[in-house]
Order: structure tokens, then C-alpha cells, then sequence
């Protein structure tokens, strides 16, 4: 089966194997060579198993459909995952400092290089490998979790990298001081990704707008109603997970009949629908002709539509 064609649970299981496999590289990389930067990076493979086992637990929620508390289906649960998430990088930024700045006032010989930075690549090419795989995962599903997961193993790649090259230089040039100073500069890159993962979540669960470019093609649906004597106000739109849910108020003649006006609005939804399959849209009948249809308003319009 293609990799796009997999569920989203899928992708978390692949992403628990791999933290657990890169958990054992690493820290047998640091053991063999005693670099607190490879110690470091360890630790940042403790987190990715955290998250990825957080993403587990949340994707089989996300996954079940409405139920009588949840009307709306569970999807927003994928927030909480990122969120938590970036959590926790916070705290293996914490652990890692608190791991170096010991090592930077009393720097160690360094011990079995090769071996270690071998293992250490190892470890880098698992987790690209499947940071590769997940970020399609969550192209194909516009799943948060995953691309939370997937651009923090990418950060992990590069984290390694950053590491490989702080241990090189600390062995060739003797300056033993440089592998603690790129573990504290590990700390602070991670933290960026971290306030990335936890303000992506604030947003989502503030029921942020969908993308201008999706409001804009769902506008171009409703624009087709000036032309027929109609017209729409009150377009909102919301983010939640993988899907999102549009809401809209259509006015039409006062004279149509209600098999015409369930006709009209029908159409437009599956032409949305057609576009953007993962919208759900909900529309709302007014009479053009009554004042009332524009004096119940209480948000202001988003795009479009008559004032």
C-alpha cells in the first residue's frame, strides 16, 4: 500500500519504532564516546518518543467519528498533541543544559569517536527517513500531529548534524569546551521549535480561520449568487484537526419556493465540497428583500457578501 494511502495511526506507530530504535542508537553513541553533546541528543530522542506515543493516543481518538457529546467529531484533539508536544521540548531543552554547563567548567576527553559518530548517523538517517514518510502522512490526512512530529524529527537531523560537527571539531582541535558549548546550542534551537509547536496549538484551539487561499475559493463558489438575483453574508470559517467547518448565510428571492432554496444551497455545498473535501459547510436561508435578514448580524463578515 502507498505510504499516502496509510491512516494516521500508521504513521504514529512508525514514528514510536523509530524514537525507540534512534533511543538506543544515541545513547550508545554517547556512552562509547562520552560527548554530553551526543548525551544531549539522546535526550531529545527521549522527547520524540513521549510525542510520538502522545500522537498515538491522540490520532486513535481524533479518529473516531460524532458522537452524541462530540457533534462535531473529535479532531481537535490534535492540538493538544502538538501542544504537549512542544511541552516537552521545553523540558529535554531544560535537561540538556542542565547536563552541559557542568561538562563546559570541567571539559572530558573525548573516547571511541568513530565508532560513536557512526552510530550517531545511524540514528539521523532513521529519523529522516521517517520524518520524510510522516510529512506525506500529513499532507494527505491535514494532520497537525503528524507534521508536529515530522519537522521535529527534521529538527532532530539537524540537531545530530550540529552535534557530529561539535564533537569533530572538540576532537581535532583539543578545544574540549566546544562539545558542552554545542549541546547548550542544541538546547536553545530545539526551544524555537518548541514555541512554534505550542503557538500552532494555542491557534488551533482558538478556532482559527481556514487558509486565505481556501476562503477564497469557497468565495468563488458563493460569488455565482449575484448573477442569479441572490446573494451571501456572514461567511465564517473554522480549523479543527484534520477538517475544517464553514458557516454561511444565503439570501435569496422571497418568492422561491423551499424546494428551489434547498436546491440552491445544495449545489453550493457540493461545489465546496468538490474543492475542498474536507470542508463541512452549513448554510442558513434568508428573503433578500426583508431588512431583518441584515440586522441579525452578530460578526462582522469575512469575505464577501452584501453589508
Amino acid at each position: 500500500m502507498p505510504l499516502g494511502e496509510r491512516s494516521p495511526v500508521f504513521y504514529a506507530w512508525l514514528s514510536v519504532a523509530t524514537a525507540i530504535v534512534t533511543i538506543a542508537l544515541k545513547f550508545g553513541a554517547a556512552y562509547i564516546t562520552g560527548s554530553v553533546g551526543l548525551l544531549s541528543d539522546a535526550v531529545e530522542g527521549v522527547v520524540n518518543l513521549f510525542a510520538a506515543v502522545i500522537a498515538l493516543v491522540v490520532l486513535t481518538y481524533a479518529a473516531e467519528g460524532p458522537d452524541r457529546e462530540h457533534n462535531f467529531g473529535h479532531e481537535k484533539a490534535e492540538y493538544f498533541s502538538s501542544g504537549i508536544e512542544g511541552a516537552l521540548i521545553f523540558v529535554a531543552a531544560g535537561a540538556i543544559a542542565w547536563t552541559a554547563v557542568p561538562r563546559l567548567l570541567s571539559p572530558k576527553p573525548l573516547e571511541e569517536l568513530g565508532i560513536g559518530l557512526v552510530i550517531a548517523g545511524l540514528a539521523a538517517a532513521a529519523n529522516a527517513g521517517c520524518a520524510w514518510a510522516m510529512l506525506g502522512g500529513a499532507r494527505a490526512h491535514r494532520s497537525i500531529t503528524l507534521e508536529a512530529d515530522a519537522r521535529h524529527l527534521l529538527t532532530d537531523v539537524w540537531t545530530t548534524g550540529g552535534v557530529v560537527v561539535g564533537v569533530v571539531l572538540a576532537s581535532v582541535t583539543g578545544l574540549l569546551w566546544l562539545d558542552p558549548v554545542v549541546a547548550i546550542a542544541v538546547a536553545i534551537h530545539i526551544l524555537w521549535t518548541g514555541t512554534s509547536l505550542v503557538r500552532r496549538s494555542f491557534q488551533g484551539l482558538m478556532d482559527e480561520a481556514i487558509p486565505a487561499n481556501e476562503r477564497a475559493q469557497i468565495a468563488e463558489v458563493l460569488d455565482v449568487l449575484r448573477s442569479r438575483g441572490c446573494d451571501y453574508h456572514e461567511l465564517r470559517t473554522r480549523s479543527a484537526g484534520s477538517r475544517c467547518f464553514v458557516d454561511v448565510h444565503i439570501l435569496v428571492p422571497g418568492t422561491m419556493s423551499v424546494l428551489e432554496g434547498h436546491n440552491l444551497v445544495e449545489g453550493l455545498e457540493k461545489e465546496v465540497q468538490l474543492r475542498l473535501p474536507h470542508v463541512e459547510m452549513l448554510t442558513h436561508l434568508e428573503p433578500i428583500e426583508d431588512p431583518r435578514s441584515f440586522t441579525d448580524e452578530t460578526h462582522r463578515p469575512t469575505g464577501g457578501g452584501t453589508p
